[in-house]
């Protein structure tokens, strides 16, 4: 028999459709593997670390040279001074850094407000731990936050919300405006908000990315991560800042789950955050190209798109395929092309994300063109 806390849960579409895109050979648009080459400063750093037999435990809150690494660019990118020694600590990815944060801020019965539609992981990450999920949804194609449905959302039981931006699935950017909206009601409620910034690099048409802690820095957990930035997904790099009466609790749940993160690999990471701005102007070009052939490309096929503001996902109206679920339709046009998506309902409870398809675009040129042509003939 298993946990308790475990009933219910099963894989997750994302995984699921991996496997059924690997059954029938096909391209993989579901799964945010992101297949795109890691940049050699990145690659070489790991490379060096390794045979400079840098392979044993860091501290739990990362490599001094990491941290102070993040330091800076948190200082020069998102507006947020951190103490390196005592405001950073470094996670087995972003995904570790949410474990490390709800085990450490919340108790088992705490209320966790979620936007929806949610990431899948923050969800079931929630339930294993034994907290109330609570949601607010946001309804495209702006989902936008309003104040006072949010304030509305809110129960005696809530202890944090999680804010995610850009948004995996929805591309959505929040804005100011929405971002002090929601720093009011965290602090008349006293609760936290927990951020998941993993893809703060990949946005676009000039919007700049806004960081959440610039508004409540004093009850923020920022989470960001590398695996996104420099295609090192399987690397299982992230990080959290904030108060360090928040991150001591944090560096130690990560100590008990993790140990460390994978001590050759923060070397690469802290050799990465040394790339000029040319790279990250680059990164952010070269997705937006992407994400205008599938935007493109999809409404030629039928499957309108809800363009997103950053990420590398985009949600798509399946209506057209007819099929009750959102399981079925991504099934059938597997099936039928070849190119694996998610389901939405993996990101929402109800019956909007039976109408709506995730594609991840980050994919080498010629793989995601290929798909391209054959979602075409869908």
């Amino acid at each position: 028999m298993t946990s308790r806390r475990l009933q219910g849960l099963v894989q997750s579409d994302i995984r699921r459709m991996t496997r059924e895109c690997e059954r029938v050979q096909g391209i993989n648009l579901g799964q945010g593997i992101c297949d795109l080459p890691t940049p050699p400063l990145v690659r070489d750093g790991a490379i060096a670390a390794i045979r400079e037999q840098k392979s044993t435990y860091s501290f739990p809150e990362g490599t001094r040279e990491l941290r102070e690494a993040i330091a800076r660019k948190l200082a020069r990118d998102n507006g947020i001074a951190a103490d390196p020694a005592t405001e950073i600590c470094v996670t087995t990815g972003a995904s570790g850094a949410f474990t490390c944060a709800v085990h450490a801020l919340l108790d088992p019965g705490d209320g966790l407000l979620l936007l929806e539609p949610y990431y899948g992981y923050h969800l079931n990450a929630a339930i294993v731990a034994g907290l109330m999920p609570q949601f607010l949804t946001l309804h495209p194609p702006a989902f936008a936050i309003d104040e006072a449905a949010l304030e509305a959302a809110m129960t005696p039981q809530t202890r944090a919300i999680v804010i995610c931006t850009p948004s995996n699935p929805s591309g959505k950017m929040f804005g100011e405006a929405e971002l002090q909206a929601v720093a009011r009601v965290a602090r008349k409620h006293g609760v936290f908000i927990i951020t998941d910034e993993i893809y703060e690099y990949i946005r676009y048409d000039g919007r700049p990315h806004l960081s959440p802690a610039c508004f409540a820095p004093e009850r923020t957990v920022s989470i960001m991560g590398l695996s996104k930035t420099f295609s090192i997904t399987g690397w299982r790099l992230g990080y959290a800042t904030g108060p360090k009466e928040l991150i001591a609790p944090m560096t130690l749940v990560n100590d008990l789950f993790y140990v460390c993160a994978p001590t050759p690999l923060q070397w690469g990471a802290a050799a990465g955050f040394a790339a000029p701005k040319s790279y990250f102007d680059d990164l952010q070009s070269s997705y937006q190209e992407k994400r205008d052939l599938i935007c493109a490309t999809l409404t030629a096929a039928g499957l309108p798109p809800i363009v997103p503001q950053g990420a590398y996902y985009v949600l798509a109206d399946c209506s057209r395929l007819g099929l009750p679920t959102a399981r079925e339709a991504a099934l059938a046009l597997l099936e039928r092309t070849g190119v694996a998506s998610v389901p939405g309902n993996s990101f929402y409870r109800g019956a909007t994300g039976e109408k709506l398809l995730r594609f991840c675009f980050a994919k080498e040129d010629d793989v995601l063109a290929e798909a391209c042509r054959r979602l075409r003939k869908a």
